[in-house]
């Protein structure tokens, strides 16, 4: 049951995250007077819809994003243009009649390709800013609510230093370096060497290279600060695995591994991360996102290669919709508690959602990027027009010029999903 529900959880989620970013286009759209006839969050066939004013609100049934079909997004053909032969020809004439159509007699003004260039500009960016705003708040309120780690207060201590087999102590043992320095349970680390250690992963960097060396070390204890003097040694230890079973090598021999051995082991509570990182998580998962965004062509070539061979698939590997519900599946079936498993949930959303950001800001058509690029070349003309004393200034650019373009995209897209798809079933990946 709890599978099922984290995968409503992030259906519902990704169709939360469509429909905003639609929203985002439209309440512009209607802000500046162009007339919005559909509003849907899906493709293919219709499941739901009601018409409310002049707009028909719909939910389709493949949730694999969503549209705001505002009237007159392509000017009519300039004057004296030749329709031209061909397939691609094809396309342009039809959408620019499909465009002109949807224009009620006496509602010209109210077409899309009327707007100024600042005006489409926020109409075509209003959705991808919308996804933004979502990774920030998701984020924020992931960071907010936190995740159980391992903390600097000591759970146990260690009575000996650990053999390389993992075999319990026993008397003739050299006790462990944090029993001869008096560490207890309850103690928490302040510092170590004179480097403050407020996480478990600056406190294992402090330890690390310091075998053999007396190093003092600042408990807090009852209260108090209370200074220790601790030698760790350099010891060979057995690999654990995450069920505490010692790991053994294709030859059947314990692994191991050497280190600076202290002796103890510390507890777990939840943690909050700082609202102050808030922006430094935010610029980490967009630069990570542009990063596979503009390597996608490779990256989906990457995990087809790694579907249909013996390659494992990596865990940085691009996913569908599919691999995020797998994903979402694997989140519900931890063995971790509530307020974790919904911390990890809001997580993928916000990486939904920053995606869904950066990849509509491809200046390519269909794509809201495509638009934006659109409008600037628009803009610009006009801009020097005016700037040469040039009247009448250039009309509306002719955006069905590039449908050719967003024909080709929207296969490719379709064919990305799809190889994807069928990675994410015959090969998902393994995340946790």
């Amino acid at each position: 049951m709890s599978i099922v529900v984290g995968i409503l959880v992030i259906v519902v989620g990704i169709a939360v995250s469509i429909a905003l970013h639609e929203v985002g286009h439209m309440a512009p759209a209607k802000r500046f007077g162009v007339r919005v006839s559909q509003y849907m969050v899906g493709f293919g066939p219709t499941i739901w819809s009601r018409t409310r004013g002049e707009t028909e609100y719909g939910i389709k049934a493949i949730p694999l994003g969503g549209y705001v079909r505002m009237v007159g997004m392509m000017p009519a053909a300039p004057d004296g243009a030749r329709r031209g032969r061909g397939f691609f020809a094809q396309v342009v004439a039809d959408a620019r009649d499909q465009s002109v159509e949807e224009i009620r007699p006496g509602e010209e003004h109210r077409a899309f390709y009327h707007l100024s260039t600042p005006k489409k500009l926020v109409v075509m960016l209003g959705g991808p800013t919308m996804n933004l705003l979502l990774a920030v708040v998701l984020t924020a309120s992931f960071m907010a609510i936190g995740f159980t780690q391992q903390t600097t207060t000591v759970a146990s201590v260690s009575e000996c230093v650990p053999t390389a087999t993992g075999a319990p102590c026993d008397p003739a043992a050299a006790p462990a370096p944090a029993v001869a320095a008096g560490l207890r349970a309850g103690d928490r680390i302040v510092s170590y060497d004179g480097v403050a250690t407020g996480t478990w992963r600056e406190l294992l960097d402090a330890i690390s290279g310091t075998a053999g060396q007396p190093v003092p070390l600042v408990v807090e204890r009852d209260g108090q600060q209370v200074t220790l003097t601790v030698t760790p040694v350099d010891a060979e230890r057995a690999v654990l695995d995450a069920d505490g079973v010692v790991v053994r090598d294709p030859d059947g021999d314990v692994a191991t591994v050497s280190g600076a051995f202290v002796g103890f082991a510390p507890t777990l509570a939840r943690q909050s991360i700082p609202l102050s990182q808030v922006p430094s998580e935010v610029g980490r998962m967009f630069t990570g996102t542009a990063r596979a965004v503009f390597t996608f062509p490779v990256r989906v070539y990457e995990a087809a290669a790694q579907t249909f061979t013996d390659t494992p698939r990596s865990a940085d590997s691009v996913m569908s919709v599919v691999g995020v519900g797998r994903a979402a599946a694997d989140v519900a079936g931890l063995d971790a508690t509530v307020l974790d498993r919904v911390a990890i949930m809001l997580s993928l959303l916000a990486s939904l959602n920053m995606a869904l950001f950066v990849f509509n800001l491809i200046p390519l058509l269909p794509l809201d990027g495509g638009h934006v690029v659109n409008a600037l070349y628009e803009g610009a003309k006009r801009t020097v027009a005016r700037v040469r004393g040039l009247r009448p200034l250039p009309g509306p650019a002719d955006v069905a010029r590039m449908m050719p373009v967003a024909y080709v995209m929207f296969v490719v897209l379709i064919g990305a999903t799809l190889l994807l798809v069928v990675a994410d079933v015959v090969d998902p990946v393994q995340i946790f």
